[in-house]
């Protein structure tokens, strides 16, 4: 078997690193040479998983046909929003027969479309055969060994098996599910809320808010799924509740750190211009609360964050109008 990541930042090294150990063929294309020549020669990705040693095995490429030919599988691990252009480049290279699986988590600004959408437009071929890995997992904990347990959907059952045990290890765990719109979902709304989470802490709010916080924008998560066709059990689970609660507490959290930046009073302008790595929830916000609103789906907690990112609304003023929203059952 070989597989090639397309992307080469700290999650699709991870996974490129984490499916060498197990003797698999994996090559990285990246469009950067000097960062390829650190993956061949350093194994190491000095740029987004700085001190970690990866397996000799990872190979990097600059040259998409090199690079793609003989790819039994390609995972696909760049941005959401960069997703088109990248495949739309790549598609007279990718092999025909080859088996999709997508490491990024958003929604497409503009399209409103998940990432199995978006890929369906471009490769219609390959619809029958994506699948998408969502869950709990932070890149630098992936690459120190430490165990982790994720979700890949699927909706050809027999095939999500299959690829369950490819990218399973005894760290690395992996549970299929055939709910492709929910693990998708899941995967996007999550880094939403937790620049909810990063603003609630940021400004002091405690344990109580924050635990309010993540059990609403669970619910928000559920709702839209459910409008989208998505089961909702799914969003019990890892790519579910299991990744917003690691997004929304955790310190390596892009989008969470965000949120706590904004809360000390940064611009939008600083925060984005200063990252290194790109916080999906940020162009996402916009993106779920109009799929929303297509839905009819209410989703108060995104509406405020949307008002924070687009329009520099306060964040106190918003917090107050969440909690003296009219009552309700739960």
């Amino acid at each position: 078997m070989r597989m090639t990541v397309i992307g080469g930042g700290s999650w699709g090294t991870a996974l490129g690193h984490l499916i060498a150990e197990k003797g698999i063929e994996v090559t990285l294309l990246l469009r950067d040479a000097s960062q390829a020549d650190a993956v061949n020669q350093r194994h190491e990705n000095p740029r987004y998983l700085p001190g970690l040693t990866l397996d000799p095995g990872l190979r990097a490429e600059t040259d998409a046909k090199s690079g793609l030919a003989g790819a039994d599988i390609c995972l696909l691990a760049v941005p959401c929003q960069f997703l088109r252009r990248v495949l739309n480049e790549l598609v007279p290279h990718i092999p025909e027969q080859s088996i999709p699986v997508c490491a990024s988590k958003g929604i497409e600004s503009g399209s409103l479309k998940r990432m199995s959408e978006v890929m369906a437009d471009i490769l219609p071929a390959w619809s029958s055969r994506y699948a998408v890995l969502s869950g709990p997992s932070f890149a630098r904990e992936v690459v120190e060994g430490k165990p982790a347990a994720v979700a890949l959907g699927c909706a050809d059952a027999f095939l999500g098996e299959e690829l369950r045990g490819v990218f399973s290890t005894s760290r690395f765990r992996v549970y299929s599910s055939t709910d492709l719109v929910g693990v998708e979902l899941g995967g996007a709304v999550k880094n939403v809320m937790a620049i909810a989470s990063g603003l609630c802490d940021g400004l002091g709010l405690g344990d109580n808010a924050r635990a309010a916080l993540i059990t609403r924008g669970l619910a928000e998560m559920s709702r839209l799924g459910l409008a989208l066709g998505a089961r909702p059990v799914t969003f019990m689970g890892l790519s579910g509740m299991g990744d917003l609660v690691l997004t929304c507490t955790g310190a390596l959290s892009r989008n969470r750190r965000v949120g706590i930046r904004l809360a000390a009073g940064e611009s939008m302008r600083q925060i984005v211009s200063s990252m290194l790595m790109v916080a999906e929830g940020i162009k996402t916000a916009e993106a779920v609360l109009l799929l929303g609103d297509r839905f009819g789906v209410e989703l108060p907690i995104v509406d405020a964050i949307c008002r924070v990112l687009a329009c520099g609304a306060a964040p106190k003023a918003l917090v107050h109008e969440l909690m003296t929203r009219a009552l309700r059952e739960e």
